[in-house]
C-alpha cells in the first residue's frame, strides 16, 4: 500500500503558505485604501458676536500664520483679490439686515474677499459661497464693496485674526494681522431706524 502522508503534509504546508500570504497582501492593500486625514497648517477658526438678543454675526475663515515672514506687500501682495485668510474662502453670516458706509446687506451668507493696499483696504462681500481661495471670483456677484481704513497695531498677530467689537448702533469687524489692523465699521438697521427717529423728534 502506497504512503500519502508526505504528500498530504506538502499540500498541507503550501495551504497554509498561500493564505499567510494572501492575507498579508490584503492587509497591505487595505492598508494603502485608507484615506489619512490631513494636518491643516492652517486651523479654521469662527468668530462670531451676537448683535441683540435673537441675532448674531459668524465668521468662518482659515488661519494662516506669519511664521516670520513679511506680510502685507509680499506674502499677501498689495492691489491683489485675497481670499482674507488660507485655504477656502472666507464666508460671514448676518441673521439681521446691515449697513455699511453707505449702503445696506440684506442679511444671509456672504464670501468675504479684500483687496490690501497700504493705507487702505476694498472690502468685497460676494454672493458666491463654498469657493476655494479666489479662484473662482466673480465680481458680477459682488454685492457691496467698502473702503476700509488701515492703522498700525501695537500687538503683532502671529495668525491673521477677525474679530468683531460692539460700539454704540453697531459693531466693527477687525481684520488684524503681523502689526496691521483693518476696521470695519457696521450698522444695525433697526438701530439707525430707531437713531432717526430720535433726531426727528429732537427737530419738532
Amino acid at each position: 500500500m502506497k504512503s500519502y502522508s508526505n504528500g498530504c503534509v506538502s499540500l498541507s504546508f503550501l495551504f497554509i503558505l498561500f493564505c499567510l500570504t494572501s492575507t498579508s497582501v490584503f492587509a497591505k492593500t487595505s492598508n494603502d485604501s485608507i484615506v489619512k486625514p490631513q494636518v491643516r497648517s492652517s486651523p479654521i477658526v469662527i468668530a462670531n458676536l451676537k448683535t441683540t438678543e435673537n441675532n448674531y454675526v459668524k465668521c468662518t475663515y482659515g488661519q494662516p500664520l506669519k511664521k516670520g515672514r513679511e506680510i502685507f506687500g509680499n506674502l499677501v501682495p498689495y492691489g491683489k483679490l485675497w481670499r482674507t485668510g488660507a485655504n477656502e474662502a472666507t464666508e460671514i453670516t448676518f441673521t439681521t439686515n446691515i449697513q455699511i458706509g453707505e449702503t445696506q446687506l440684506p442679511a444671509g451668507t456672504y464670501t468675504l474677499f479684500t483687496v490690501p493696499n497700504k493705507e487702505k483696504w476694498t472690502i468685497i462681500f460676494n454672493s458666491e459661497l463654498g469657493q476655494w481661495g479666489d479662484f473662482s471670483y466673480d465680481s458680477n456677484k459682488n454685492v457691496l464693496n467698502f473702503e476700509a481704513n488701515v492703522s498700525t497695531n501695537t500687538d503683532i498677530y502671529e495668525g491673521f485674526t477677525i474679530q468683531f467689537e460692539d460700539i454704540t448702533n453697531g459693531f466693527n469687524m477687525l481684520l488684524l494681522w503681523d502689526n496691521v489692523k483693518v476696521t470695519v465699521p457696521i450698522q444695525k438697521i433697526g438701530e439707525l431706524a430707531k437713531e432717526s427717529k430720535k433726531k426727528k423728534k429732537r427737530r419738532n
